[in-house]
């Protein structure tokens, strides 16, 4: 054998191991463009007097109004103020009686007067001893005028404490559009709009010892009596509180909330109606647009387990998709955006089922939404051959 022949044997030999072992270039990855899903805007059924203000709750772009947006008399709805304002200063644990009330002449007094003005009252015989919870009960339940006057002197020693207790709690819950005279509603001086009162809903409800009260529907106090719950939607429609109002300067108003089941999950829509001509059609319009509101959840699929958002292509024309490991979805109200961002992994080589990305979810009025991505099938090592027979091709 010549030496040019060993030659040419070293050389390719030293071709075909070097071949063998040249280290592949990743593959080349493009993202696939993502059809959003779609949605609609709501209509909702406003009644077209006074002034409405209606919002599911976290989901914070789902606030609707109708009517007029000025302060306007609240009436009873006063008296959810006075219940927060109050067990700031005498908080209540959920399953606490709390302190015991002895009820002096001065609160007593109150019967008459609050009677004179035509204000809704509960019997309060001398001597009567109730729980700061019954007396709360009272007060929410038959929203009675000398049961709210009584607390507010119980826990701050005057009315005149009250009103500026009251009015540094108004400021310190950004309810900057409320103004409170006094702890009953009688005062047409206690005024607010429709979405401060949706924020005070909101509070309420985030309390467990209110919202416990203003969801019962009947009671019976000892030495007082039964009291029944002065909201007759309570139970209906998925109402489960919070407290009306009724005044000559306000008309009918209710500040409502109602619970439903949607996609898997309690939702919770507050809202507050004000200047209505009587309770029953006031009632009426409200379980109208509560209807309408429920209506406007919706589930949105972000995506379907398996679903491609991008691709994978070897220099050895070998494809492999990136899918969804799993399906995505949320809970949204209204109209409501979304879009994708995917981003995709540097690979060579890999496994079915192996996570190569992810893709980020962005919704209007929700939390984002991550979810992996996985190759649909394996990308495999296209053997010795392919890198003999295209040489460095893969580097």
């Amino acid at each position: 054998m010549t030496i040019s022949v060993i030659a040419v044997l070293v050389l390719a030999i030293g071709y075909l191991a070097a071949a063998a072992v040249v280290p592949f270039a990743p593959a080349s990855a493009s993202a696939t463009t993502y059809s959003a899903p779609t949605s609609t805007v709501p209509t909702l059924d406003f009644p077209g007097y006074g002034a409405t203000a209606v919002q599911a709750t976290d989901f914070p772009e789902s606030l609707r109004t109708g009517g007029d947006t000025k302060p306007r008399s609240i009436a009873s709805i006063s008296k959810v103020v006075t219940a927060l304002v109050v067990l700031e200063k005498e908080p209540l644990s959920t399953g606490e009686a709390g302190p015991t009330i002895t009820f002096s002449p001065g609160m007593q007094a109150l019967y008459a007067k609050y009677l004179a003005m035509n204000g809704e009252v509960a019997p309060m015989p001398s001597g009567l001893r109730l729980s700061e919870y019954q007396t709360f009960q009272v007060m929410l339940m038959k929203s009675a005028n000398n049961y709210a006057g009584s607390l507010a002197i119980w826990a701050y020693g005057s009315m005149d404490a009250y009103k500026a207790a009251a009015a540094k709690w108004l400021d310190q819950h950004g309810l900057e559009h409320t103004t409170i005279e006094e702890p009953t509603g009688l005062d047409a001086h206690n005024t607010s709009t429709a979405t401060d009162l949706v924020k005070l809903g909101q509070l309420a409800l985030a309390n467990p010892v209110v919202k416990e009260i203003v969801g019962t529907k009947q009671v019976t106090v000892p030495n007082v009596g039964e009291i029944e719950n002065s909201n007759k939607l309570l139970g209906l429609d998925g109402v489960e509180g919070i407290k009306t109002g009724t005044l000559d300067e306000a008309g009918a108003c209710l500040l409502f909330a109602a619970t439903y089941e949607r996609g898997g999950k309690q939702v919770t829509v507050v809202g507050a109606m004000l200047g209505g001509v009587d309770h029953d059609s006031l009632d009426a319009d409200v379980q109208r647009l509560l209807r309408t509101v429920a209506d406007n959840f919706q589930v949105v699929t972000l995506t379907h387990a398996g679903q491609t958002f991008g691709t994978f292509s070897t220099p050895w024309k070998d494809h492999a998709d990136a899918v969804s490991k799993s399906a995505a979805e949320v809970l949204v109200w209204g109209k409501t955006t979304v879009s994708a961002t995917t981003h995709l992994d540097t690979i060579t080589l890999g496994t079915k089922g192996e996570r190569v990305g992810k893709v980020r979810f962005t919704i209007s009025d929700h939390d984002p939404v991550t979810v992996p991505l996985v190759l649909e099938r394996p990308i495999d090592d296209p053997g010795v051959w392919w890198r003999w027979t295209n040489p460095f091709q893969g580097a």
